[in-house]
């Protein structure tokens, strides 16, 4: 499910599955009856939705992959979040002050919020994540927010500040990170090996019961939960690697929920039947899927290669024929139609004979009529890796595979299970290329996937790119709180992206849940749909799944 959870980048296993959906709702609410008592707001009944991939953890500081986040969503709060609007607000801070110069927050704590087991919530819990964040036994690619904190004190049991030597214009955003429980993870050094990992305790809405690894993760409402106990009663994603029996779920009553693709969204669910028990919902989605390079590997060093694949690739084609039209053209990072988004960099319209030219400029030549381009005695051959299961990326690689075939680069095409995916290849750098997706947060500053101390085995610049100039602009963006001066740095990086094409940016897919006509409060927002979940809800007469503990 898309929920506005988390101010971190995270790879994510479906193009079109997302944690901040920052879009503009073209759904409607989930039709209700009114006023009628028949439907009024009503505890019980649970929800089962699908995901492709399966999660590696239950501590977002020590997990990248969109499946752990969301499911930690559940379970952990942080100090702050986003609204419907994708404003911050208050989660587990009441409020704050943030001083003149912008360099000293003061958190003021929510009183009476409880850990799940029962123990109080206070400011050494906040404490406690900042130093792990910080601790440099703590395999986490987040922590770098957390180190331009000079200053961190705990005056009281709900009182946090966090001071900086400088300007720190995404500081109270990576207060989302969620807070973690002192008392439980303090005897455990490397928090990504304590029992918490696999059996989380947190402050959040929802109590976990079990996770089935490869098959599903359980969580039950909780009803001590600061905002009210949620209205529906459990929460059961299950595991389906393929969306194509992940629809045929959906349609049989097997899930309640799931991320439609565009060919189920515009061919597959246009009967009176589906559209009698679910209702859809299409906003542009926060995210972007690319056709990334390992900058190391000799064929992909020379950006002449990089722009002439980005050349070869027909955009419209994949946007046309594997996301039937319900995407934009991506050309960098940001999502069109935000104010860091700069619409006039370099683009590459589908060009071949551009393509060989840049090619042959590189020394790629064709030299015995096999069709095949070589160099130095080296054919021009390499495996592109994507998650199995995910037949937009499929489509797509075997879109890319054509394109490039027809320029001379052969192209084979690999896909991996989600977990496998992530951590043998994509975290221990083993793939020549790969198709993916990543996640666009509402805060521009994406120093943790593009800056070039950010390529260890655990961090998110997995493509090994480096440039003086960003690196330069990525702390300039992040060190004053002047809109025109970072849309300035964020407008130019996005210029140097376009010229060397580390990655060549595909599609900003749309976002197509589906959900059962059942569940009510559904009001799509700028966030997506799932931002108010607590609030959803079946009316008493509707409820499906009564028989498990409530």
């Amino acid at each position: 499910m898309s929920r506005p959870l988390r101010p971190r980048a995270v790879l994510s296993a479906l193009s079109v599955l997302v944690l901040l959906s920052a879009c503009g709702g073209s759904g409607k609410e989930a039709p209700g009856k009114g006023t009628a008592a028949s439907d009024a707001p009503a505890h019980g009944d649970a929800i089962i939705e699908g995901s492709i991939g399966d999660i590696s953890g239950f501590l977002s500081a020590v997990t990248t992959d969109a499946s752990s986040h969301e499911a930690a969503g559940y379970v952990f709060n942080g100090l702050v979040r986003y609204d419907k609007d994708l404003r911050l607000e208050g989660e587990l801070a009441e409020s704050w002050d943030i001083s003149p110069d912008g360099k000293k927050i003061t958190f003021r704590l929510r009183k009476g919020v409880t850990w799940h087991d029962g123990a109080p919530f206070t400011s050494d819990d906040v404490m406690f994540t900042y130093r792990r964040m910080i601790d440099p036994k703590t395999p986490t690619a987040y922590g770098e927010d957390f180190k331009q904190v000079k200053r961190a004190s705990a005056p009281d049991p709900h009182t946090f500040v966090a001071e900086y030597a400088r300007p720190f214009a995404p500081a109270l955003a990576s207060w989302g990170m969620h807070i973690l429980p002192k008392h439980l993870l303090e005897k455990h050094p490397d928090i990504s090996r304590s029992p918490l990992n696999k059996k989380p305790v947190g402050t959040g809405p929802f109590r976990f019961v079990e996770w089935k690894t490869g098959e599903k993760t359980v969580f039950d409402a909780n009803p001590a939960y600061f905002e009210g106990k949620p209205y529906i009663s459990r929460v059961v994603t299950r595991v389906i690697p393929d969306l194509a029996t992940m629809f045929l779920e959906l349609k049989s009553g097997g899930l309640d929920l799931m991320n439609l693709t565009p060919l189920q969204y515009t061919r597959q669910t246009e009967t009176a039947e589906f559209r009698k028990s679910f209702n859809r919902f299409r906003y542009l989605s926060s995210g972007y899927t690319y056709l990334g390079f390992r900058l190391s590997h000799p064929f992909f060093k020379d950006s002449k290669v990089r722009q002439a694949i980005a050349h070869a690739v027909n955009k419209k084609e994949v946007i046309e024929g594997v996301f039937f039209g319900l995407g934009q053209e991506a050309t960098g990072p940001y999502k069109p139609g935000t104010w860091p988004y700069n619409p006039n960099v370099k683009r590459y319209p589908h060009d071949p004979s551009k393509a060989k030219e840049l090619l042959a400029e590189a020394g790629w030549k064709e030299k015995d009529g096999d069709g095949v381009l070589k160099k130095d005695g080296r054919r021009f051959e390499f495996t592109v890796l994507t998650n199995a299961g995910n037949e937009n990326r499929a489509k797509t690689a075997a879109i890319i595979q054509q394109n490039l075939s027809a320029v001379g680069i052969k192209m084979e095409i690999r896909t991996v299970e989600w977990a496998a995916f992530i951590n043998e290849f994509v975290k221990k750098r083993k793939f020549d290329a790969l198709i993916l997706g990543w996640n666009i947060t509402p805060d521009p500053d994406q120093y943790d996937v593009w800056h070039s101390s950010k390529t260890g085995p655990d961090e998110l610049n997995h493509i090994g790119y480096a440039n003086a100039e960003v690196d330069r602009l990525l702390e300039e963006g992040r060190r004053t709180f002047d809109t025109g001066k970072r849309k300035k740095a964020y407008f130019r990086i996005q210029e140097i992206l376009a010229e060397e094409q580390p990655i060549v940016f595909l599609c900003y897919p749309d976002s197509l849940p589906a959900v059962h006509k059942r569940f009510r409060g559904i009001v799509p927002a700028p966030a997506g749909i799932s931002y108010n979940f607590i609030q959803w809800y079946v009316p008493k007469g509707e409820q499906k799944y009564t028989t498990f503990r409530q």
